[in-house]
């Protein structure tokens, strides 16, 4: 037997209807929630005393001078006292008593300087001047007064004896011939003549230096030679 049903009795026709109701309801009342806040109320903490504001003090910065100490006064210097001693003044000896065990006394002699006394001009002796001497005509004439004058010992030909014998001399400040010297010899009887021949010699322009004459130490060669 089929079951009929009056159409107002069924619910499920209605169903979705209540269900929309439903969701709307919530919806308002989330809305209402959400809208219903204390975000609007203001509170007030006045409580009528103001702010008090707290400025730090500055307090400036001081450097503290630094005391300069005046110098210390300068001691005057002793004033030295020099002596001054003759040469010929005599001193006496000194005697110092030793520190030592055996307590001998020490004795202090006084020894004169020895002073050397540089050679005057007048006598020095100059090798290289500024205008050196010249015998008369030049450096050929002097060799040949040498040549000319020379004699040839008998026993140094008879011996073969033959060479140059360097004679070495000093031209005076007026031009003489002093002081002359065999620095180089051959035979006994060569340089004795050699000697004797520039001895011979007449007087050379003497030597200058500074414009002044001075003596100059020379050599010449006399040559001995067997044909």
């Amino acid at each position: 037997m089929e079951v009929k049903k009056s159409p107002k009795a069924d619910l499920e026709g209605k169903k979705s209807t209540w269900l929309l109701i439903g969701y709307v309801f919530i919806l308002a009342l989330m809305f209402v929630a959400f809208e219903w806040t204390e975000r609007d109320k203001q509170v007030t903490t006045d409580t009528g005393m103001a702010a008090v504001v707290f400025e730090e003090e500055m307090v400036p910065i001081t450097e503290q001078e630094e005391q300069q100490q005046a110098p210390p006064p300068e001691v005057p210097k002793a004033e030295e006292i020099i002596e001054i001693v003759e040469n010929d003044a005599k001193v006496e000896e000194t005697v110092i008593q030793a520190s030592d065990d055996t307590e001998k006394a020490v004795e202090v002699k006084y020894t004169p300087v020895v002073v050397e006394e540089e050679e005057p001009e007048e006598q020095q002796i100059f090798q290289i001047v500024e205008e050196m001497p010249e015998f008369p005509g030049g450096m050929g004439e002097c060799l040949k007064f040498l040549m000319k004058n020379a004699k040839y010992p008998t026993i140094s030909q008879e011996n073969g004896v033959q060479g140059k014998v360097s004679v070495k001399f000093v031209i005076e400040k007026d031009g003489s011939i002093a002081d002359p010297v065999v620095v180089r010899g051959v035979d006994p009887y060569l340089d004795k003549e050699a000697l004797r021949v520039v001895k011979s010699m007449p007087k050379w322009k003497p030597g200058k230096q500074r414009g002044k004459p001075v003596r100059v130490s020379y050599t010449v060669p006399v040559i001995f030679k067997l044909q």
